[in-house]
């Protein structure tokens, strides 16, 4: 039997669409009963609607570097593309909840997931940048500070806290109304710098603190949640998520990257160690791979993964890059793969984490790619279809062959 492997849960089989039902029946003992189904509902009691996303941002608009890939531009595209396909609070109040004025993280919660030493390093780095225009190279992928990071950082980190705070909330406010996992809001963090590079002990890859590693600690050590799920299908292995949890089994994480890239981790035999052995589970797609190589990762082993694992929460870096647009990598998710991700995740946190999951943004570097993909990936939380309009033809052909050896062996790693 797999280690990790829950002895209440009988053999997994992974057949769509049926998929998500499965698992809502095999996980309901700890959660919010589920139905497959991202739209927005009202409670059962009182009637009264709850929002079906709670987004919160965080610019970071003078952590920025002149020609840069991550600049500060990132968030005002987001945010103006949210704008013009009227996805705000705004726009739509019942649907749609901004959070505002939160705190940044306090520098307890930074020290949970990093070495207390690297926070008071970067901070001496920071405070010798005097205006808001210099900045330095600290790391070589180049990643910068200026003299507003240490502080945007933190508040990157805070808004993640902030919707793990909010959405649980909503969570116990809608059980105790008589609603369902359905009716839980999803957490989008549209906050930069990025995090999942960061390591213990320094920054790396354009990230300072590990955003999305606090944000795990936090809901476990402040809100009781034991069991975290973390899917990461940015195009770039998160490896600075990966080492932190590397040993432990409470904390499940599961990367989509692509093969070789940046920063050169993330293989399929990176699995683990102790008692967190399986707890790692790691698909490298070759080059050239798009939605359907991604579909099928998510079918045969994000899922089953969840299934087994049955997490309280599932947290998402939401990294943008493996976008066909974008410049820094070589896959080809269309922006209605971001769609079906979104779609799936709260799908898949309806069936098994009472239906609390958490997007924050990592990577995303082509400014139109990013905002659509985001338009879009809001859009699949909300149950509404795609706007993508591009056509697949116009893309080069998956190598599905290579594919299908990647799945194969890390279904075979995991005991899939």
């Amino acid at each position: 039997m797999h280690p990790l492997t829950r002895t209440v849960s009988p053999q997994w089989k992974p057949v769509m669409p049926r998929m998500i039902w499965r698992l809502h029946k095999r996980c309901t003992s700890r959660h919010l009963h589920a139905a497959p189904t991202c739209q927005h509902s009202t409670n059962g009691e009182t009637g009264a609607q709850t929002p079906a996303i709670m987004y919160a941002t965080a610019a970071g608009t003078h952590h920025d570097m002149p020609g840069h890939s991550e600049c500060a531009a990132r968030i005002p595209a987001i945010l103006s593309a949210l704008e013009l396909s009227q996805l705000t609070s705004r726009h739509k109040p019942l649907q749609l909840q901004s959070v505002d004025n939160f705190r940044p993280a306090t520098l307890a919660e930074v020290c949970a997931v990093h070495d207390k030493r690297y926070p008071e390093a970067l901070q001496q780095i920071v405070n010798q940048q005097q205006k808001a225009a210099q900045y330095e190279i600290v790391e070589s992928a180049p990643t910068y500070v200026t003299s507003s990071s240490y502080q945007d950082a933190l508040q990157a980190a805070g808004a993640a806290l902030s919707l793990i705070d909010a959405c649980l909330e909503a969570a116990a406010q809608g059980k105790s109304h008589g609603g369902s996992a359905k009716d839980v809001p999803a957490g989008f963090g549209i906050c930069r710098p990025p995090g999942h590079h960061a390591v213990r002990q320094s920054c790396m890859g354009f990230c300072l603190f590990s955003t999305l590693a606090i944000a795990a600690r936090y809901a476990q050590q402040h809100h009781g949640l034991q069991k975290v799920m973390i899917f990461d299908y940015d195009v770039h292995h998160g490896n600075g998520t990966n080492d932190i949890f590397y040993d432990d089994p409470d904390i499940l994480f599961v990367s989509t990257h692509q093969q070789g890239s940046y920063p050169g981790t993330g293989k399929l035999t990176e699995i683990g160690s102790g008692a967190g052995q399986h707890a790692t589970i790691n698909i490298p797609l070759p080059g050239d791979a798009g939605d359907s190589a991604i579909r099928a990762a998510f079918e045969e082993i994000v899922a089953p993964a969840a299934q087994r694992f049955c997490p309280d929460i599932i947290l998402v870096s939401a990294g943008f890059d493996a976008h066909w647009r974008d410049p820094l990598a070589g896959l080809q998710f269309r922006t209605s793969t971001f769609h079906h991700l979104a779609a799936q995740v709260k799908n898949l946190a309806n069936a098994v984490a009472g239906g609390r999951c958490v997007f924050l943004l990592e990577g995303g570097y082509d400014l139109k790619a990013l905002g659509d993909a985001v338009v879009d990936s809001f859009l699949g939380l909300l149950g509404e279809k795609s706007v993508d309009k591009f056509s697949p033809d116009l893309l080069r052909d998956e190598p599905k062959d290579k594919v299908r050896a990647v799945l194969n062996e890390a279904k075979s790693i995991h005991s899939f």
